[in-house]
Order: structure tokens, then sequence, then C-alpha cells
């Protein structure tokens, strides 16, 4: 129960706090991953290091003795977004470490509390990235380095809402590494990415906490496909700055699609409803025939909630600026029960057969929403 106390207190905290001068959304500014402990390529004492900070170390059993390529290209994509996870909670734990404005916590204990959580779950992603960075090397594949990287938070609780919310995509876009190494038949690393899974979920709970919601998002959470989240993570990166070509990566890097309603897509309401969207397609060959189109004909929102196949609705109420659209689309909350994160697309077909299928009918992508499910005053036992 103290535990408990001291989480909720914690998450109070957190939520009392107010925007102060954004250190990075109003004035971006780029953030490079630090290398004083060795990362991304520790010396042996330098990785033990940071095993003891994780509370374990990378597994001693041998690498998969064969890996498809589509399967390697998984494992890029899983390096990439590790590296930038690591980035990340590397600028959250300095904040909140320096008492940069807006990463105040009420008390030194406080801080002292959850810098103690994320410092651990630093040391546990650098360890996910250097997993799937031996893999690459194993089999002589390329490997991702560090880029730079900007973020959007503007405060602590601004910056657990961010963790939350890719954790979220993280947790659905392994399962499509999952699916891919099973029809691959590469068996050797479903294990070990299993593990993540299990580690990442216990992530998103302790975040959904802090944030006021149910710990546990759905029986069954949402699934995605890697080329939305390498199209996600584009959002971070600054333009130019990775030291390799994004193509690297055999997936295809999509256009955004910007949630309009319901502060972004962070706080939608669980109901049904319209939500409103935009993208520029500049440049985006397949969306030339419908630039200029008000009537949306043959454009569609296609969501991923849970285990559901895929939903599309018709996009409606369509505006274009040049090649930049602006639209409308159903929210099918109430018979689809989609609590928690759904992710969206903007798509020339209405009709999918597996969440795999989407990705050649997309146009922009993803949109990430997230309804606004927080608990009733739990706290009061």
């Amino acid at each position: 129960m103290q535990i408990i106390a001291t989480v909720l207190a914690t998450a109070a905290a957190l939520a009392s706090l107010t925007s102060a001068a954004p250190v990075v959304a109003s004035a971006p500014r780029s953030y490079n991953i630090p290398t004083d402990d060795g990362f991304p390529s520790p010396s042996a004492q330098q990785l033990r290091t940071i095993a003891d900070l994780a509370d374990g170390t990378l597994s001693n059993a041998p690498a998969p003795a064969k890996l498809a390529p589509s399967s390697l290209t998984a494992f890029q994509l899983i390096a990439f977004n590790e590296l930038f996870e690591v980035a990340f909670f590397s600028s959250l734990v300095h904040n909140i470490t320096t008492n940069v404005p807006g990463f105040q916590l009420p008390s030194d204990a406080k801080r002292d509390e959850l810098l103690d959580i994320l410092e651990t779950v630093l040391a546990q992603e650098k360890l996910h990235a250097l997993n799937a960075i031996n893999v690459l090397k194993k089999f002589n594949a390329f490997a991702p380095t560090p880029c730079q990287y900007r973020f959007p938070s503007s405060t602590v609780y601004e910056a657990i809402a961010l963790a939350e919310k890719f954790t979220a995509l993280v947790l659905g876009t392994l399962q499509d590494a999952s699916q891919l190494f099973a029809k691959n038949g590469d068996f050797g690393p479903v294990r070990s990415v299993a593990s993540s899974i299990g580690q990442e979920g216990e992530q998103e709970g302790f975040y959904r906490i802090l944030l006021a919601k149910k710990p546990s998002e759905k029986p069954f959470l949402t699934t995605s496909v890697a080329a939305f989240a390498y199209s996600a993570l584009q959002g971070f990166v600054v333009p130019g700055s990775c030291a390799f070509s994004l193509s690297s990566i055999d997936l295809p890097v999509f256009p955004a699609l910007s949630v309009v309603s319901g502060s972004a897509g962070a706080a939608v309401e669980p109901r049904d409803q319209l939500l409103s969207f935009t993208a520029d397609l500049t440049g985006v060959e397949a969306a030339k025939k419908f630039v200029g189109l008000t009537n949306g004909q043959g454009l569609w929102v296609t969501y991923f909630s849970g285990q559901l196949l895929p939903i599309s609705v018709p996009v409606v109420n369509v505006r274009w600026a040049g090649a930049v659209v602006s639209f409308d689309a159903a929210f099918p909350f109430a018979a689809n029960v989609m609590q928690g994160l759904s992710v969206a697309a903007l798509t020339t077909a209405g009709s999918f057969a597996a969440p795999g299928d989407v990705v050649g009918a997309t146009l922009a992508a993803p949109g990430l929403i997230q309804v606004d499910d927080r608990t009733k005053a739990w706290d009061a036992i």
C-alpha cells in the first residue's frame, strides 16, 4: 500500500505541473546521445556498468543461425527505434536532474524516486539497442548509428505522456516483427523479442499510472506495422543528422498524418465522433489524382485498434490548400470499443484482410490517437 501511495503521489505531482517556457517545442534544438559510458560501443567494463543499472544483462545465448533479409530489416527498425528511446530518456533524465523549468518535481524525494526508475529504464533501452545492433553485426548487415533528435515536451508530464504514446506504438510494432519472424521461419529471435514486449509493457503500465490511466490498456494491445513506426520516428530526428541514408532501412517513409482533434490526438473522448486530420501530400505520386477534389471519393481513414481487422471509414469535409489536405472522418468508438491507442492512416482503399495490407494503399501515416480513459478516484482507497 505504501508503494501504491507513493506512485499515486507522484502522479498527482506530475498532473499538477503547469507548462513553463517550452524547452524544445517553441525553440527546437538538437539532442545527441551522451557517450560518457561508451554507448553505443561500450567496453566490457562499461557494458557491465550499464547492465548493473539495467538490473540485468544481455542474453548469452548464441545468435540465430539464419535470418531472412526482411527479418534483418525488422532488427534495423528495432535498433533505430531503440537509439531514439535512449536519446529520449537521456534527455528526460538530464532535464529532471538539472531542474530545467517544467521538469521540476515538488520535492527532492519525488525527483530522486522518478530518476531512480528512469535511469534504470534508460539503461534497459541501451541494452535493447545493443541487442539489435549485435544481431545485425553478426550477419554483417547495416546497423543504424545514433542521429540527432528533438523532442516536443516542455514539461515532465508531457514527456511521460509522449513516452506512453510511443511505447504503445512500439508494442504494436513488435507484434508485427514477431509475425514476420514466424512467416520467415526465423524462430531464433522470438524468445528475445517476446521478452522485450513484456518489458515494454511493464513500462507502459507505469507511465499510464503516472497519467492517471488504467495501467492495462486493452485485453489485446493495438497492433501496427513497421513502416508506420519508421515514419513516426522521423518526427523526432533532426533532418539530415543521421550518418546514413534513411533508405538504408528498406521501409517506406510516409508523410505525417496529423490528428487535429483531442489535443492533437492525445486526449480523444471515448465516444463516437468526427475526428479532424491533416496531411501534406506534396510529392506523393499516388495522391496527385485526388488533389483539389472535395468529395473525398476514393479516400479513407483506416484504423488499427486492438486485434481487430483494419477499420476503414470514408473521409468527409475535404479541404485542399495546394497539396495539403484537411478532412474529417468518423471515429467508430462504440462499435469497436476503441479504448487506448488507435493508429490511423489515410488510404486509397477501404477493405483490408490484414494490417500488413494497409501499407500498399497508404498516402499518409500514422495518426496516433489516445482515448482519454482516466480512472475515477481509485486512489481514494
